[in-house]
């Protein structure tokens, strides 16, 4: 997911959160915002770090947001031409700034302080991660203009998340024995579960857990089972209770990959005239609260899951990213399941 999100992702809207809309495309509706969510819901599980208002009473708050700004550095770095300060209207507000507000580059950042005489930090001033003296291991920023920082930092992410030979160029019907050419990260298609749901459909924090085969009969099971996927959290909504917020959009785009549970479970050929029907005979889904009790899909009228099949082109040089090719809706996957993309459905796009 970490992988994908960075090679795949050069526009901060897609890139940034949940709620953005605006021509995101079926290939990239994974954001940072739905992976630092995932923490959040999976560690605290009904404590303080799903519960947004008191999460960073957790001490693993900080190491998890720390992370957090890891990989908004790994990006700024391996995408130094994107822009990440485009004039928006804040949504909530906050205690100084209204909703409806415009905010932009130079909007006062409070209430952090960047000298002693109260001058605010701004994201003009807040943009690189030197102006506060630290760094991560994989970007060493210095002695190097911003292409040599873009070709090492993907070579650094390269070695950690696609650890792949260089001049592998993998088929997806090869033996998936070799683990070291048999990554998920370096098949010639991906396959994905898109997710698309409405906050306003369940109001508190939930899981949406996918499954090879059904989901086990106990539910306090759910999210370990043996054949879960994955879990695509959905945190706090109180705030768009807030009477200070504006009307924005509430629906949430999140997306789990597939190829990790598909070649562990021993399918080593991932064409689509194999996928395709073992994903409509297998591929299910169950909500759930953050104190395991099911929840009726029922409920949650807007939620669409879709699965999507995605060319890629491996990487060859060390400092390459893969290339993403057409990414095709299988319909048929979902069609007639509760909470799946049906025939009838709109597009997706």
């Amino acid at each position: 997911m970490t992988y994908t999100l960075l090679t795949q992702s050069p526009d901060y809207g897609p890139f940034s959160n949940t709620r953005y809309n605006d021509g995101r495309g079926v290939g990239r509706y994974n954001n940072i915002e739905n992976i630092h969510n995932g923490i959040h819901m999976l560690v605290g599980n009904g404590g303080h770090m799903s519960n947004i208002p008191y999460s960073s009473f957790d001490p693993i708050f900080w190491l998890h947001h720390a992370n957090t700004d890891r990989l908004f550095a790994l990006w700024q770095a391996v995408y130094p031409e994107s822009n990440f300060t485009t004039s928006q209207v804040s949504a909530f507000g906050t205690l100084t700034i209204d909703a409806g507000q415009t905010e932009d580059i130079n909007t006062p950042l409070s209430p952090f302080h960047s000298d002693d005489s109260g001058t605010l930090w701004t994201s003009a001033t807040a943009w690189s991660t030197k102006e506060f003296g630290y760094s991560y291991p994989e970007i060493n920023d210095w002695a190097v203009n911003s292409s040599q920082l873009s070709s090492n930092v993907k070579t650094r992410l390269n070695a950690l998340y696609n650890p792949t030979r260089a001049s592998s160029k993998r088929s997806v019907s090869a033996d998936a024995s070799n683990s070291m050419e048999s990554s998920p990260n370096a098949m010639d298609i991906q396959w994905l579960a898109n997710i698309r749901i409405s906050k306003s459909d369940i109001p508190s924090p939930f899981f949406v857990h996918l499954y090879l085969g059904q989901a086990p009969a106990d539910p306090s099971t759910w999210s370990f089972a043996p054949n879960l996927i994955a879990s695509h959290s959905v945190i706090d909504t109180s705030m768009l209770n807030s009477a200070n917020s504006m009307d924005i959009p509430t629906t949430l785009y999140g997306q789990i990959p597939l190829n990790p549970a598909l070649l562990a479970a021993g399918n080593s050929d991932l064409s689509s005239s194999k996928m395709v029907p073992l994903l409509k005979s297998q591929l299910s889904w169950r909500l759930q609260s953050t104190d395991d009790v099911p929840l009726d899909i029922r409920k949650a009228p807007s939620l669409k899951v879709h699965v999507v099949g995605q060319e890629v082109k491996p990487r060859v040089l060390e400092d390459e990213f893969p290339e993403y090719g057409n990414a095709q809706v299988y319909r048929e996957v979902t069609n007639g399941k509760v909470g799946g993309l049906q025939d009838v459905d709109d597009d997706v796009e």
